[in-house]
């Protein structure tokens, strides 16, 4: 008997976690942190809905923390098999990995320290510890194409999903015994003609798909359009003697960016006489890592390789101390400040909000997705303040939302890496149901595909 499950992402965006279960083998495909309020972040504490220990593989579609990042809690809790990646993910996990747990050990340490009468804390959800004992559990890197042994009667083979570097969409080929499917699982799909990531390679022939749907609502801005948009912001706000602050992710956006900045400095597209500061450590050190894979660049990107570190350009700044990243805020005018979490939930972009989000002269360009509940997503839907370290803080800044930086693929996108090929059911998975979710099922629907959106925990019988 088959049986996939969904433990994560299951009619929301983040917390990616799905089971599949072939008599007695069971093979986990990712394991990430459930994102955004703090009612839905509570929820990483709760039972996984299976017994880690019982876990023989996990196969790891990318590094980012909505899809690695419950990894220490599932070795804490029991699991002791093994996780395959792509080389390229198991170097940016590691990072991910020791930032999230330092990140939960200094909110706890804060929070003893405003501990009255005798209130119990709750400890970090994992420690460093813990997430050192992760990068024990990697086995050899898995390399794009080749079929992989996982467990008897599962194989598996790992295709470029052009999100972030590393990236993978998974096929799995399981047999029982009786019955033989093939179950490809997306992982987060990127967007085509990105700058450095090759684009996605299209969904093979499979039974059935387990798609992620973020924007399945929606077509993405043409990525020149987004480039000339981010230029026009920064032109305008150091016209005006302001700040840019763009809260960024730290795995493909940071890099991302970068490049687009080296380029306009070098064409004159923004001013040459701009400090830009890196201000995120995770950032930084990914950012090294990126310059140690090249087999995972676009051949246009390999090609500029040729004319110098695509990455660095005058006036660039790395800030890894916390001494460096306070005396950013000091600054009144002529920086662009590139700062995690980009979705203003954590990290050192919350200081530099509540430096600037009240300055009229200065703007917020945001450059990714923002969940529901996080203070980006507030920022973006127009609130006047936002609360960061216990004060409200006005919204008076510009707000720009470019959202043809995103890495995942747009609906026209989804729909193309899908195909024409019959599928006996497309399930979709890491969306909102009233929006990407629920709109790409209508649209596939209408297409002639069986879609089914997935219930937490809900065991479904592959037949």
């Amino acid at each position: 008997m088959i049986i996939y499950s969904c433990h994560g992402a299951a009619k929301q965006v983040t917390g990616s976690c799905h089971l599949l279960e072939c008599n007695e083998q069971r093979v986990l495909i990712d394991c990430g942190l459930i994102q955004g309020s703090r009612t839905a972040e509570q929820a990483n504490r709760e039972d996984f809905g299976f017994d880690p220990a019982s876990i023989d593989a996990v196969l790891l579609t990318h590094a980012h923390l909505d899809h690695c990042g419950r990894l220490p809690l599932l070795v804490k809790r029991g699991f002791r098999g093994r996780i395959l990646a792509t080389a390229a993910t198991r170097e940016l996990a590691h990072v991910v990995l020791l930032d999230a747990a330092g990140l939960q050990e200094e909110d706890a340490r804060r929070a003893q320290g405003r501990q009255r009468n005798g209130e119990a804390v709750e400890p970090p959800l994992y420690t460093v510890q813990d997430a050192r004992q992760v990068m024990d559990l990697f086995a050899d890197d898995v390399v794009y194409g080749e079929t992989i042994q996982v467990a008897p009667g599962i194989t598996a083979r790992f295709l470029d999903a052009g999100h972030i570097l590393g990236s993978a969409s998974i096929l799995i080929e399981v047999d029982d015994g009786s019955l033989q499917r093939r179950l490809v699982f997306s992982g987060d799909l990127g967007n085509p003609n990105r700058p450095i990531v090759r684009d996605p390679m299209p969904a093979p022939a499979a039974d059935y798909v387990i798609m992620e749907s973020t924007y399945g609502d929606r077509p993405h801005r043409s990525v020149p359009d987004s480039v000339e948009e981010l230029y026009q912001a920064i032109r305008e706000t150091t016209g005006r003697h302001g700040n840019v602050i763009i809260p960024t992710f730290a795995l493909e956006r940071t890099q991302e960016i970068l490049y687009y900045l080296h380029i306009g400095i070098r064409t004159g597209a923004v001013p040459g006489h701009l400090r830009i500061f890196l201000d995120s450590p995770m950032a930084i050190s990914a950012t090294e890592i990126f310059r140690r894979h090249p087999e995972c660049f676009d051949l246009d990107f390999v090609g500029e390789l040729e004319h110098g570190d695509p990455f660095d350009m005058p006036g660039l700044h790395f800030t890894r101390e916390t001494s460096e990243s306070m005396a950013i805020n000091t600054i009144q005018s002529g920086a662009v400040i590139l700062a995690g979490s980009g979705m203003c939930n954590g990290g050192r972009v919350r200081h530099h909000l509540k430096h600037n989000l009240w300055r009229e002269r200065c703007s917020i360009v945001f450059v990714g997705y923002a969940a529901e509940g996080t203070p980006a997503r507030r920022i973006v839907d127009g609130a006047e303040s936002v609360r960061l370290f216990n004060s409200d803080v006005p919204v008076r800044a510009q707000v720009w939302t470019i959202n043809g930086f995103s890495a995942h693929a747009g609906q026209p996108s989804l729909i193309d890496w899908l195909g024409d090929a019959p599928r006996r059911k497309v399930f979709l998975v890491h969306g909102e149901v009233d929006r990407g979710m629920g709109r790409l099922h209508d649209v596939l629907t209408e297409r002639g595909f069986s879609c089914q959106l997935p219930g937490m925990h809900e065991p479904i019988k592959i037949d």
